[in-house]
């Protein structure tokens, strides 16, 4: 293969059915099949010292999926760290859920000249006028850009993200092609049957809002400037600074950050597990508390673990933005929750758009749906996650045919709650997989009531936000 054929291979292919048929063979192989007896014949092939064909058929379709960059891709990261993922056993863990895990933070790259070829055109110099270092070999690729590392003519160490050339058309194209979104989740049904009992569609809708926001990295710029404004010398919870002057719609750049990754991360001490999941867990309450703002994608490959127990957030080219209102309406449904208050908890979610008049179930039954999955606060103090509680949420509180199903089908969710429920289990599916333990709900009462620090590092925190005020 010649160098342009090298690079054409990078371009994102542009036609419907180009674009879904990476998909088809898979779908159609494992859609029909029963997961129990393709569990017996993996075991009997291991047993038997065999290779067997899924572990093949994964990483191929993996491979396949990362190459198709955009939506797709997008889509098996989400079908790679899912929180009911453990409910269909480590077995089929194994096969396919690891396989696609490759795509949480690295996919394959498009060639050096292909990125330096993006830069010139949006940045209007070549990459050794732009930048004194460049390394051509990308420390990370993903699904709609891949990263290098370089260093400004000052010695400023920055991240350069780039965007494939063409994804931004294959991505609008994709999000306007129902049947390749169909496909990868009629192959994701296939792979892990607890999907099967989700709502497709509206998953679907969430694939499409998301990634629609990420494809203009002046937007992502915007965002983590805002984040950055917030948590700039914040101990424990760090934000790449963005280099606005080497910044358009396709090239961002930012500070180099090192840390650990996720895999590796899991391996740590439980000690460290419980800094880095506090730090997260704050974050994300924190952000929401205090500028208004929420990283709407909770994906493990946005984060960099670091020794001391802080961790830095990277891309935030989905951030969702709640009003002062909207904050204090969360705040109100937690303290009634946390208190089984339930006048008052179904009063806050009349007022959040979440119950609405007409036939409901009972009161009783809309409390207990919606203090589902809140065990890290209404429980005993302090809790520790893990990926079958991150797992049981799902299956309980989201579940058509779940203990909840008909109070599911009887309530309205306001979009902006959707949005929020979704990170919630994103986080929740972090924490549970770091099976980090603390004391939740006093680190909320700092959040919500002005409570005590609950914490070393809440101690921290209040006196960063004390210092901004």
């Amino acid at each position: 293969m010649t160098a342009a054929d090298d690079a054409r291979a990078h371009i994102p292919k542009r036609g419907r059915v180009a674009r879904a048929m990476p998909l088809v063979g898979l779908a159609g192989r494992t859609a029909g099949e029963a997961v129990v007896e393709s569990m017996r014949r993996r075991r009997k092939n291991a047993e038997a010292g065999r290779p067997d064909y899924r572990v093949k058929d994964a990483d191929r379709y993996a491979n396949h999926l990362g190459r198709s960059k955009g939506v797709l891709m997008k889509a098996g990261q989400i079908l790679s760290f899912t929180a009911i993922g453990p409910t269909v056993g480590d077995e089929n863990q194994n096969v396919y859920q690891r396989a696609l895990a490759r795509l949480q933070d690295s996919a394959p790259p498009m060639p050096y000249e292909t990125a330096a070829g993006v830069i010139e055109a949006n940045l209007g110099k070549p990459v050794d006028e732009l930048f004194a270092e460049f390394d051509p070999v990308p420390v990370g690729a993903a699904s709609i850009g891949q990263v290098h590392a370089a260093r400004l003519a000052d010695g400023r160490r920055v991240a350069v993200k780039v965007q494939y050339p063409g994804v931004d058309e294959a991505i609008r194209a994709d999000l306007a092609n129902t049947e390749l979104l169909a496909t990868f989740f009629q192959m994701a049904k296939g792979l892990q049957p607890a999907l099967a009992r989700l709502d497709i569609k509206a998953l679907s809708q969430e694939v499409t809002a998301r990634i629609g926001e990420e494809i203009d990295y002046l937007v992502e710029a915007a965002n983590q400037t805002a984040f950055v404004d917030g948590y700039r010398g914040h101990p424990f919870i760090r934000i790449p600074e963005v280099v606005p002057e080497l910044t358009t719609s396709q090239v961002l750049t930012m500070d180099f950050v090192e840390g650990r990754r996720f895999a590796e991360a899991l391996t740590a001490p439980q000690e460290l597990r419980d800094l880095w999941g506090e730090t997260i867990s704050r974050f994300a309450m924190g952000s929401l508390r205090t500028i208004g703002l929420f990283n709407a994608d909770p994906h493990p490959g946005n984060y960099l673990f670091h020794d001391d127990g802080g961790v830095t957030f990277i891309d935030f080219g989905c951030v969702k933005r709640f009003t002062e209102d909207k904050v204090t309406l969360v705040k109100r449904s937690l303290n009634a929750a946390v208190e089984d208050d339930v006048p008052a908890l179904i009063l806050a979610l009349r007022d959040m758009g979440i119950v609405v008049d007409g036939e409901l179930p009972e009161p009783r039954e809309i409390a207990d749906f919606y203090r589902c999955g809140l065990e890290m606060l209404t429980g005993p103090q302090p809790f520790t996650y893990s990926t079958a509680f991150a797992a049981g949420v799902v299956q309980d509180k989201f579940s058509p045919v779940g203990p909840y199903g008909h109070v599911l089908r009887k309530v309205s969710l306001d979009p902006d709650f959707t949005m929020l429920t979704r990170i919630d289990l994103g986080v929740t599916a972090v924490l549970g997989a770091l099976e980090c333990t603390g004391p939740w709900e006093a680190i909320r009462q700092e959040w919500d009531n002005n409570g005590p620090a609950a914490t070393p590092m809440g101690e921290l925190d209040i006196a960063h936000w004390g210092a901004k005020r």
